[in-house]
């Protein structure tokens, strides 16, 4: 699943994609494991006993992603499913995390057997989603509509691109928000605006900004899960310049704690790291994903 998730990736920013999004309604085929990343109608037919099958969904930051269900020709009693999780889940991993989604894990799943709703509409909490289905009969299966709606204040994001600009923003919310990008990247973070202090912290020290209550970590890891990363870099100062930091974990995520008293708000660039020449110029990249100098 994770080699698929990786080769829909590579699909995201072809023009294809931006060819198909011109066309008033883009309808295709699905396949067991498949990754979507435009509106659209789509359409999953069993040729075969499909037991295991997994759909990416995934939008813009700026945006939630809204699916309809047009027909569900599905047999629950006979062990067939169609349930949407909001958010992704890879290899047991989640995102957002537990500690970063307002529902509980079992409250993210909408199960279209259990609800007995075939024309319900979900909406996810952020820019992912994905829906687990297994189809017995071969002619079986189901037709949805995919579309994306305006978020004005995204939170949890997955970004597309291994490159990119963005700015988050948490208005007076007790929240926490992760920006992730599944590569090993250079971070330059230009603008961090806090409810208090002034300056920049690096890890280690004695309680992190933990107890500051409002502050941006810096995380990396080989699995999708911020809650599961390493730690490289906590900064619960605001200030105004350049901060980069070079993450060389499959894996890169600013996340953002927010106790809802300020304004907190952080900009920042992401670049693919050549891993590769970091190992020519001398940086060493450790499995356990510890920072570049």
């Amino acid at each position: 699943m994770r080699d698929a998730t990786e080769d829909a990736l590579v699909l995201l920013n072809t023009d294809i994609k931006r060819e198909l999004a011109q066309e008033q309604m883009y309808r295709r085929s699905l396949r067991c494991i498949d990754m979507l990343s435009i509106d659209g109608q789509f359409t999953f037919v069993a040729e075969q006993p499909q037991l295991h099958c997994a759909l990416f969904l995934i939008g813009d930051p700026e945006e939630y992603i809204t699916i309809e269900y047009n027909l569900v020709n599905i047999d629950c009693l006979g062990g067939d499913i169609l349930k949407v999780f909001d958010g992704w889940i890879i290899k047991g991993e989640k995102f957002p995390s537990s500690l970063d989604h307002p529902l509980s894990t079992s409250e993210r799943y909408t199960d279209i057997c259990e609800d007995g709703n075939a024309q319900s509409i979900t909406r996810s909490s952020q820019n992912v989603a994905m829906i687990f289905f297994r189809v017995h009969k071969p002619g079986h299966g189901f037709t949805l509509t995919v579309r994306k709606t305006p978020n004005l204040f995204p939170c949890n994001v997955i970004s597309q691109s291994p490159s990119g600009k963005f700015t988050m923003i948490i208005p007076h919310q007790h929240r926490n928000c992760s920006f992730s990008i599944i590569y090993p990247v250079v971070i330059r973070i230009s603008d961090l605006t806090l409810g208090h202090f002034n300056e920049l912290q690096l890890k280690p020290p004695p309680k992190g900004c933990g107890g500051a209550g409002d502050f941006v970590e810096l995380l990396g890891g080989a699995g999708l899960d911020p809650s599961n990363m390493f730690p490289l870099a906590d900064l619960c100062h605001s200030f105004h310049g350049s901060a980069q930091m070079k993450i060389g974990c499959d894996n890169s995520v600013l996340r953002m704690v927010s106790s809802g008293k300020f304004i907190n708000r952080v900009t920042f660039e992401y670049s693919q790291l050549d891993r590769q020449l970091e190992r020519q110029q001398g940086n060493s990249v450790e499995e356990v994903c510890s920072p570049l100098n």
